[in-house]
């Protein structure tokens, strides 16, 4: 019986519960447990199955002793969404899973299907957590994450530089660093990235909101035209404004202290540090003031709250960048 928990690093397990939404983590769950199932018996048997395509009864047929003694990796995606029956045909296997087979569940991880993810966890299934990232921190780790994977080094502006470049698809970014450690010789840093990106990297919302709090507004309403046109949401460049100006409004109010406390404090890495200190030359306590209420304004139009998005975000990005000249 799975009852005992099992090791994260025994891909060949009873089960494997993937848990979360992020399609990229979830598919590379099943490629390691199918990859180790084929270097043990190349031979492998690999099932993958949709709820519709496991009905009741289906999981013993296919669980069934062989003649031939075959190992097998049977794959249920969307295990959420299983019918009831099939759900206590699972439960039952979990409490008597059959040697040289491995199970991989692929669960949404909400209240559907909780009992199906509840009894999985209680059989000592080895669990991989798959959330979907929605915050710029947890793309940026991602990055990192995988440059260490893929043994490189790459500098911290160059991580930034790339998510900033790439946007919020985990499988786009992915790409983008086996291209790059492909390719390039070395540390990967900024320059590398603009030279591989820099037609993206116009086009991004953090481009946009780097020239708009630098004063450069020319330059800044340059970019806000190209990622429009490329198709970059116009709520994505209003939350890039906000975090710009939030970023200089917290690092005004904190001088005096290290780096390395600032860092702390601020929830930022040093070099971001380092970055928002060149830009905040210029910058008032009233500037910092009036421009997030000139972005609140525009990301009110940009969810529809007006009647033209393009002059709302044209209009914030005038605003912050003449805030940033408060004093020059």
């Amino acid at each position: 019986m799975a009852t005992r928990k099992t090791s994260p690093d025994d891909l060949l397990g009873p089960v494997t519960l993937a848990v979360g939404q992020e399609d990229l983590l979830l598919d590379r769950a099943v490629q390691e447990v199918v990859a180790a199932a084929r270097a043990a018996d190349a031979d492998t048997d690999v099932r993958d199955l949709t709820p519709d395509q496991l009905q009741p009864g289906s999981l013993m047929e296919l669980t069934s002793p062989s003649l031939f003694a075959e190992r097998k990796v049977l794959v249920v995606r969307n295990a959420q969404d299983l019918s009831a029956d099939t759900i206590k045909d699972v439960k039952a296997y979990l409490d008597a899973p059959v040697e040289d087979i491995t199970l991989v569940l692929l669960h949404a991880g909400g209240a559907k299907g909780k009992g199906l993810l509840d009894a999985a966890r209680k059989a000592g299934a080895r669990e991989v957590a798959c959330p979907r990232t929605t915050k710029p921190a947890e793309r940026l780790t991602f990055v990192r994450q995988e440059f260490r994977r893929l043994g490189r080094a790459a500098t911290p502006e160059a991580c930034q530089a790339l998510v900033d470049a790439i946007g919020s698809d985990l499988r786009e970014l992915a790409s983008a660093v086996a291209q790059l450690t492909a390719d390039v010789d070395g540390t990967v840093d900024e320059a590398v990235v603009a030279r591989y990106y820099t037609g993206r990297a116009e086009a991004s919302s953090f481009t946009v909101a780097d020239r708009a709090v630098e004063g450069r507004a020319a330059e800044a309403l340059e970019a806000l035209r190209w990622s429009l046109s490329t198709g970059v949401a116009p709520v994505l460049i209003t939350s890039a404004l906000a975090q710009g100006v939030r970023a200089i409004g917290k690092l005004s109010s904190a001088r005096g202290m290290r780096p390395a406390d600032l860092a702390r404090e601020l929830g930022m890495p040093p070099w971001k540090i380092d970055r928002v200190r060149q830009q905040m030359r210029g910058w008032t306590p009233d500037g910092v003031s009036q421009a997030l209420r000139a972005v609140a304004e525009a990301d009110a139009g940009v969810k529809g709250g007006g009647d033209d998005p393009e002059y709302a975000l044209e209009k914030a990005v005038v605003a912050v960048a003449r805030a940033a000249r408060g004093r020059r």
